[in-house]
């Protein structure tokens, strides 16, 4: 019984780990929306559930452009799976990537960047046209 009442709260409590982010674009008046989120000013601060398998699909936008789609990179998350080995192995298909602590979108060059830590240099990414055609998708179903 101690057995199944340990796994169902570690699996509980590896299942609800969050991750913070802060979310900044370059160009004033910007909007990231992020899916699972209904914020959508700059800068701001937001936490995100991890996950294995999903992603967050994003749309930026800004008055007289096109709008632009893609998916954000996430950061593999070591510790969670050192802890879902020892504690509950299924627990990994819910949280071994997690968003990066701070983002800062770039629309009119279509990169996202992102760090680990305020004081990091950015690193790049622009996402590929399949990941901006599936951001597209869903921002357009999302849509009434």
């Amino acid at each position: 019984m101690k057995k199944i009442v340990l796994a169902s709260l570690t699996i509980a409590i590896l299942a609800g780990c969050a991750a913070n982010t802060q979310i900044s674009a370059v160009q004033p008046g910007t909007k990231v929306q992020i899916k699972t989120s209904t914020k959508d000013e700059t800068p701001r601060s937001e936490s995100y559930a991890t996950t294995s398998f999903g992603n967050y699909e994003f749309q930026v936008s800004a008055d007289g452009t096109d709008p632009f789609y893609g998916v954000l990179p996430l950061k593999f998350n070591g510790g969670y799976l050192t802890l879902d080995i020892l504690l509950f192995a299924p627990a990994a298909f819910f949280n071994l990537r997690e968003v990066f602590p701070y983002y800062e979108f770039d629309q009119a060059r279509g990169l996202i960047k992102y760090k680990r830590q305020e004081a990091d240099s950015w690193m790049e990414y622009q996402p590929t046209p399949e990941e901006a055609a599936r951001a597209k998708r869903f921002f357009e179903q999302k849509q009434p």
